[in-house]
């Protein structure tokens, strides 16, 4: 994003006489998140810039003028800085409890899942919404960069989404991903039963001039976190999580057979 934002928000800090950590404690947020602002590396959520404006008492200006996703794209608030950092990373860990995750997704599959959201979806919502989720799927356009691994909750597979069609498509995209070694991917097998990361999706990114952050997401409601300590947390309960997982080769199996038993069902 261009740093005209950042640099007018160090500018009102310092002209009230506030360090980053005092206007992090007025905001309720941390440190290093408004340093990050303020370089022109993060983009704060709509939220963020109502608590900045209160803290800093400049109305509704940095509400107003928050740098914006392009016009033709649809995404939560909550999720549009996650979405901005996603496109920085050179490397990515993707959890996914419930969904396969965003950036692996196929476009019927992405369909389906924004069907079954509440309210409803008109169609034309919905498409615009459909139209970011496969742009961030661009991400894996590069052979190399980002790094990608993902971990999935065997409940993503036998879960059927959209019904036999969509998941054997889905399953088969996958396997072809891991294939041709674009991503790495490894399957928490339900057997296993508890693990580390049962309680939500996550997301972990590292980058080149920034240090790493980790996004969490339940029911409309989704956190970048940046704090050291918790993104550090959330790192080793990836590993752990990951060190109980199905090997790659098993993984893979699991995923073709998974795409045949679908076609089979169809």
């Amino acid at each position: 994003m261009s740093n005209a934002y950042g640099e007018w928000l160090r500018a009102r800090r310092e002209a009230a006489g506030m360090t980053q950590q005092e206007l992090a404690d007025l905001a309720f947020m941390t440190r290093s998140h408004i340093s990050h602002i303020e370089a022109g590396r993060r983009v704060p959520s709509e939220e963020d810039a109502r608590r900045l404006d209160r803290a800093l008492n400049t109305g509704d200006v940095l509400s107003s003028f928050r740098p914006r996703q392009d016009d033709n794209e649809a995404v939560a608030d909550y999720f549009e800085a996650a979405l901005v950092l996603e496109r920085q990373a050179t490397a990515i860990r993707e959890f996914g409890l419930s969904f396969v995750p965003g950036i692996l997704q196929t476009e019927a599959y992405a369909r389906a899942v924004l069907r079954g959201g509440f309210p409803p979806l008109g169609d034309e919502e919905r498409d615009r919404l459909v139209v970011t989720r496969l742009k961030r799927t661009k991400v894996l356009d590069s052979p190399v960069t980002p790094v990608v691994w993902a971990l999935l909750d065997e409940s993503v597979l036998r879960r059927p989404v959209g019904g036999a069609a969509v998941m054997a498509e889905q399953c088969a995209h996958l396997a072809r991903l891991v294939e041709t070694e674009r991503i790495r991917l490894h399957v928490l097998p339900l057997g296993l039963g508890i693990h580390p990361l049962l309680a939500s999706m996550l997301s972990l990114m590292w980058f080149e001039d920034q240090p790493p952050v980790a996004y969490t997401e339940s029911l409309r409601l989704g956190r970048v976190h940046d704090a050291p300590s918790v993104v550090e947390q959330l790192q080793s309960r990836y590993a752990l999580a990951m060190g109980d997982a199905l090997p790659l080769k098993e993984s893979l199996r699991l995923l073709r057979k998974s795409a045949k038993g679908y076609v089979d069902d169809e």
